[in-house]
């Protein structure tokens, strides 16, 4: 049997623990070699992918995880209100030119941590505060990632698969607007035509549309788009023709990464990624849009939170969902509870 190469790493995905690191890469070319993985691939195409030997349905054990801590020191923010909505502004401005449709525009939360924080211990408080359907987190020396994310980015099971983008966030189920309903159906057909790069002809179907999810402290509008790949599709070519998740860039989707580009004074990193498992030998996957996530490197955590934006966005109000999709987990973070 291979021969773990670090005790630190360990992971829950799938709601999966797995241990035992025998090899670590930054190739998705890696994944069609076999194995299974933890992966997280930051927004900008960083793939940071873990392959373990042991994976099992126990939970992590109390001695391996360290003490929770709080951050040692104040929240910094990427895009303060004031710049937000200037942003936001921005974004209207060139949906107007005709440049684009609609954007996703994030703020990155940034603060110190103490040498020995333990992402591990921020995943416990959240998995039991704050659960959600793609919840969990990777632990490496180098970086980790701890999500909380409810929006499941790609499924696979042989060569069918399935995306479920969100487009959508409201305090209550009766609160979504015409523009929350406009967006959806605009990143439903990104994902579709996305899907349709790697897909056999015909095959790309909606079997939910806009559907109402519930989730601690808020409610999203959540669409599902199933299609059958060509067979022989790799690991390599799904990620080129879905990457960057549509939901958290715009439409179009290369013109909305431009933009994103201009106005986004840090680079998303993980956040906004792609975070799950891929089991290489099964030919199957499960992996997250890596929102309401936190990563962890060189002393820093980090969070990101944002809206999309249509020529129908309020700023104010846009910034506003940007504090409902942070606030419970950011006080979780902070050692509320």
């Amino acid at each position: 049997m291979p021969t773990p190469v670090a005790d630190h790493a360990l992971a829950v995905v799938g709601g999966m623990t797995a241990r035992g690191l025998v090899r670590k890469s930054r190739s998705l070319a890696d994944l069609d070699s076999g194995g299974r993985w933890a992966v997280s691939v930051g927004f900008e195409g960083d793939a940071v992918l873990a392959q373990f030997e042991h994976w099992s349905q126990d939970l992590p054990q109390r001695a391996e995880i360290s003490a929770f801590q709080p951050p040692t020191g104040q929240w910094r923010d990427s895009l303060p209100q004031e710049s937000f909505e200037v942003a936001v502004r921005q974004v209207r401005e060139l949906i107007a030119a005709g440049d684009v449709y609609q954007v996703n525009v994030c703020r990155l939360l940034s603060a110190d941590v103490a040498v020995d924080y333990d992402p591990a211990a921020l995943w416990q408080r959240i998995a039991g505060e704050h659960p959600a359907p793609y919840g969990g987190f990777l632990r490496l020396p180098e970086v980790s990632v701890v999500s909380a994310s409810p929006e499941l980015f790609l499924s696979r099971d042989g060569d069918r698969v399935r995306s479920g983008p969100i487009k959508g966030t409201a305090a209550s189920r009766d609160e979504f607007s015409a523009k929350d309903r406009a967006e959806n159906i605009m990143i439903v057909d990104l994902v579709r035509n996305d899907l349709g790069r790697v897909s056999q002809p015909g095959s790309v179907t909606v079997p939910g549309l806009m559907t109402v999810e519930e989730h601690p402290g808020l409610f999203h509008l959540v669409s599902y788009v199933s299609a059958d790949l060509v067979p022989g599709t790799s690991w390599t070519q799904l990620f080129a023709a879905l990457f960057p998740p549509g939901s958290v860039t715009g439409a179009p989707k290369l013109a909305a990464l431009d933009v994103i580009a201009d106005l986004e004074p840090e680079p998303r990193g993980p956040y906004c990624g792609a975070f799950g498992w891929v089991d290489a030998d099964r030919g199957t996957a499960e992996l997250a849009v890596a929102i309401r996530t936190f990563w962890i490197r060189d002393g820093v955590i980090r969070f990101g939170t944002g809206a999309g934006i249509t020529w129908g966005s309020d700023p104010e109000a846009e910034w506003r969902e940007t504090q409902l999709k942070a606030q419970r987990l950011m006080a979780l973070a902070n050692g509320a509870g």
